[in-house]
């Protein structure tokens, strides 16, 4: 039986390797193809349905989501601006789609229904990729059509007269001493304004500042307007100027007026991504040598450091020798793809082979995961970047492999994110629970990315050569670099370097790929299946499809005694499991020795196996005060930083107090309210210990992070621990917990109807209520129920332990039973009547029975 299991696993595995490295007939690409375009058709129909003028979709819900009258999320909201956001980034995907009519409705949409103006604070950044890149793409597509005189015959420009306008309106957010942007501008009253509610912004990362410089050199090519090539230049200058000299690297976080890093952890992952890809895009779209130079100089850094094919692991900028964690978050998929692009095209086959695999394990991306391809953030928001990573493999490789690679990204969306009213962000792999949101760049970038992996040239209504893809996959044309003036005044082939005050080359090793693009004939010379043998090094990376080969029997003799196994349970508790051989052995009982006294046996495990996951101690928020008392208690995630209240023999008591701002990421307003008690603070707009030291800074003692993520709760999503930023955190000493966004908004709602909250924060385990009960001892008793002096068959003739009731007492206890059952139903029906008014109780207690 186990032979035929061996054989038929095998034979499963060899049959999906052939299925995914044979070739894939025309027949099938139209297909998938038709299955894309159904796909895309089902999610913007929904959106314009169900959502528009919104900026974007809520599939879940059916509805649209409007800033200000949902629940606020944090930073996540920055992305909308009240301006039909996913309309817009959408535009010349339709066109890509050979959806022409719908893009020439869309487009009159755009025109006649958006507003830019709005009293809004929006990302800098976000809005700079999605709506300026939006507007951008789709009046060159416009531009194109009207051109070949079928179509848009009636367009004049309107968009780029959007766009410009759009950019005007970014302009304030560079008005800094050092000339990088800030993070948020408000879109009608900029910066400075007194009811711009922004401007305090300190802080911005990398990627923030430095992925400007494709959409606003294009903006001032086509609008003759310099201005905006300036400002993106001078913001990548500063980014190149204040590089870690002895490394090249550049850090996450930096200071926008004195140009210091915040953070110094460097990577190619969240923060730091598209500053990369926009040196290299810079150069391709504009010509500048410049740009080129300058990703040469930190490609070199990041494979000497950060590269450790096939992981992409994050160092310390100025010891980047060492890695400052264990993880990576998804947006580093993309970084293939730009491998592609430079023609470096190894260690991209190895990284994406590497992420194909975890997907493979947890059917998709999460957000981060570990050096051991476990779930680190479970959350799955639709990106597409391993979609484009994949896209760009096929098309310099040719190789089908990447077909099927694409051909699975389909059917899991299909299977896993399809819902009624669209496709629905995954809160977390491990459940495959639902998060209600569907983010713009999911039809801007994911339909794009696979409709072109399985389409053929001539099966396009535009050339895709003459375009480069912006980091949101907008369209540029690469005639700009020909057709329009470049920016005036700017210094290019040489960098500035301040130490030295004049200008000085940069000079750099080069390689084979330094000046050129990736040539098959060159990488893989004679060899079409080179990038197999590459990929094969990484196939059971995580252990997934790995065919069963039943270990050799290694046997041992241990000396233990027959009646005495006390040893056997004493090795158990060390994680090696025993079993004899007589078990575990077919056909070869004759050959077994039999000794008295000695065991022979199989060793079937070393060594336990870690848990999948890492082992949360789960602690509480337990509310104290009247009317509560205790019996309200929030399951809480704890943290892996602070005040570590497993030693504290009562935990942390206080009264909470609301942060203001409530992200607790700028000055705290009410420094004075928040002495001496435990503040609250929602997730999100900056780290975990930022908050921290800035809620220590004013005083409490305590902070409860609330999640931002609505619908989360402790009962469907996977508890974790708060980590640092990376830091060392050992000035935070503050205790801190986190709450998920259920149980936080029945902590808020209890403030708000009580003002005056004390709350305990504890381990489970200690919570008031709770009995000091040590590990329980389970003993197995059999009852039976007989007359006085009956002895039963089958009865055991060891040591018997006998119950006999009187007649009477039989007789009082089952009317005692009756009665007590009855009592036990009303007061159940009670207790949950009284529990369901602030909601469900097992949610409201979170405790065990």
């Amino acid at each position: 039986m186990m032979i035929l299991k061996t054989l038929l696993i095998t034979s499963l595995l060899s049959w999906v390797e052939c299925k995914e490295s044979q070739g894939m007939t025309p027949e099938e690409m139209t297909v998938i193809r038709n299955k894309i375009i159904e796909m895309f058709d089902h999610a913007y129909g929904s959106y314009m349905k169900y959502a528009y003028p919104a900026d974007e979709l809520m599939p879940l819900s059916c509805r649209g989501r409007v800033r200000g009258l949902e629940p606020n999320r944090g930073d996540i909201d920055d992305s909308l601006g009240k301006f039909s956001l996913t309309l817009i980034d959408t535009l010349d995907t339709l066109v890509v789609l050979n959806k022409l009519d719908e893009f020439e409705d869309a487009v009159r949409k755009t025109v006649r229904d958006v507003r830019l103006d709005n009293d809004v604070v929006v990302s800098v950044f976000e809005t700079n990729i999605r709506v300026l890149g939006g507007l951008l793409g789709a009046h060159v597509m416009a531009d194109l059509l009207r051109q070949r005189g079928d179509r848009m015959q009636w367009y004049q420009d309107e968009l780029l007269h959007m766009a410009k306008e759009l950019g005007h309106r970014l302009l304030p957010a560079f008005n800094t001493t050092s000339g990088l942007p800030y993070p948020k501008v408000n879109l009608r009253y900029g910066i400075l304004n007194p009811l711009s509610r922004t401007g305090t912004e300190s802080d911005t990362c990398t990627a923030c500042a430095g992925t400007m410089i494709l959409e606003f050199a294009a903006l001032s090519r086509m609008s003759g307007e310099t201005v905006f090539e300036e400002h993106a230049r001078k913001a990548m200058d500063v980014l190149w100027e204040n590089r870690q000299k002895g490394s090249d690297l550049v850090g996450t976080v930096i200071n926008i007026h004195n140009g210091e890093w915040v953070r110094r952890d460097s990577g190619v992952g969240a923060g730091i991504d598209s500053y990369y890809e926009y040196l290299m895009k810079a150069y391709i779209l504009l010509g500048d040598n410049v740009f080129l130079e300058r990703f040469n100089v930190h490609y070199s850094a990041i494979m000497k450091y950060i590269s450790q094919p096939p992981l992409l692991l994050n160092v310390h900028m100025h010891n980047p020798t060492v890695s400052v964690r264990s993880w990576m978050d998804s947006l580093l998929a993309f970084f293939p793809g730009l491998q592609v692009l430079r023609g470096d095209l190894k260690p991209a086959i190895e990284t994406h082979e590497m992420l194909y695999q975890v997907t493979k394990q947890h059917k998709f991306l999460p957000e981060a995961f570990t050096t051991e391809f476990r779930v680190h953030w479970g959350q799955h928001l639709l990106r597409p970047e391993f979609a484009e990573s994949t896209y760009y493999l096929y098309k310099a490789t040719g190789d089908p492999y990447y077909l099927r690679v694409g051909q699975s990204i389909v059917e899991k969306l299909n299977a896993y994110t399809r819902v009624p009213c669209g496709f629905a962000a995954v809160q977390d792999v491990r459940t495959g629970a639902h998060e209600d949101r569907m983010d713009s760049f999911f039809l801007a970038e994911m339909f794009k990315y696979l409709y072109l992996l399985f389409s053929e040239k001539s099966q396009l209504p535009i050339d895709i050569d003459d375009f480069i893809f912006t980091t949101e996959a907008h369209l540029l044309p690469l005639s700009l670099s020909t057709t329009q003036p470049p920016c005036h005044g700017n210094i290019t082939g040489r960098v500035f370097d301040s130490s030295l005050t004049q200008t000085v080359p940069v000079f750099q090793e080069e390689d084979l790929f330094t000046h050129s693009c990736p040539s098959t004939e060159t990488l893989f010379p004679n060899n079409p299946s080179f990038a197999k043998t590459i990929r094969d090094s990484y196939k059971y990376l995580t252990g997934v499809g790995r065919a069963f080969r039943p270990l050799p029997i290694r046997e041992i003799e241990l000396p233990l005694h027959d009646n005495g196994m006390e040893p056997v349970e004493f090795l158990k508790s060390m994680g090696i499991s025993l079993t004899p051989l007589t078990e575990v052995t077919v056909g070869n009982a004759g050959s077994l020795k039999d000794h008295k006294g000695v065991y022979r046996v199989k060793l079937v495990a070393e060594v336990s196996h870690t848990p999948e996951e890492e082992v949360v101690a789960p602690h509480v928020v337990q509310l104290i005060s009247p009317p509560f008392l205790g019996r309200t208690v929030l399951t809480a995630g704890p943290s892996k930083f602070g005040m570590d209240l497993s030693k504290q023999e009562h935990g942390l008591k206080g009264s909470i107090v609301k942060a203001s701002p409530y992200t607790a990421c700028g000055p705290i307003d009410n420094a004075v309210e928040i002495k001496g008690n435990i503040a609250l603070a929602v997730r999100g707009d900056c780290m975990f210990a930022v908050k921290a030291r800035r809620l220590q800074e004013a005083g409490a003692i305590g902070l409860i992070i609330i999640d931002h993520h609505e619908g989360s709760n402790s009962e469907e999503t996977p508890l974790f621990q708060m980590v640092g930023d990376g830091d060392s955190t050992e000035d935070i000493t503050l205790a801190l917990v986190f709450l998920f966004s259920r149980e936080g908004a029945m902590l808020t709602a209890a403030l708000e109807e009580h003002h005056n909250v004390d709350v305990l924060l504890l381990p489970k385990e200690k919570q008031m209520g709770h009995d000091k009960i040590g590990k329980h001892i389970g003993l197995n008793v059999k009852l039976r129920l007989a007359e006085k002096g009956e002895q039963g068959e089958g009865a055991s003739r060891g040591p018997t332990l006998e119950f006999v009731l009187e007649k009477e007492v039989e007789a009082e206890l089952e009317g005692e039973q009756s009665l007590r059952q009855q009592q036990l139903c009303t007061k159940a029906t009670e207790s949950y009547r009284t529990e369901s008014c602030s909601g469900d109780s097992s949610q409201t207690t979170n405790s065990d029975p």
